[in-house]
């Protein structure tokens, strides 16, 4: 299961570890990083860990994928979630990490399906909790 532009594999634990916070919502996060050529998963944020939790699960000089459920309470007043994907390349990375992480993100992206939105980021700004609640059409 190579992806042929950039040799990535991904390690199985990526996908069940997705499904359960897709269908059991036991994770609230998942962070990802490649690893001897295949990606494999980081760490995985509890239920009750907060956005603030997953920001800082995140190194500030190595890129990542991570995984986000939001929750979040609709106007109408309807418990929603929606599942992002963050592309985490700081500027302060390797070139070359950056680079390969960019040409295995869609791959990788395509095999967790279930993803609704996408951001990448470069600084911890850019994916602000104001962010993703923006990217959800939520008003609060």
């Amino acid at each position: 299961m190579a992806n042929a532009a950039s040799g990535m594999a991904v390690h199985d634990e990526c996908k069940l570890k997705f499904q359960e916070l897709k269908a059991k919502r036991s994770h609230r996060f998942i962070v990802f990083k490649i690893e001897e050529q295949q990606i494999v998963v980081d760490k995985v944020g509890g239920s009750t860990e907060s956005y603030d939790d997953f920001q800082a699960s995140l190194p500030s000089d190595e890129c990542r994928y991570a995984v986000y459920d939001f929750d979040f309470v609709t106007n109408e007043n309807c418990q929603k979630s929606k599942i992002f994907f963050i592309a985490w390349s700081p500027e302060n990375s390797r070139v070359r990490m950056k680079m390969v992480y960019a040409s295995s993100k869609d791959r990788f992206k395509r095999e967790l399906d279930g993803i609704q939105f996408e951001l990448q980021a470069t600084d911890p700004s850019e994916m602000s909790l104001d962010i993703v609640k923006g990217k959800s059409h939520l008003s609060y």
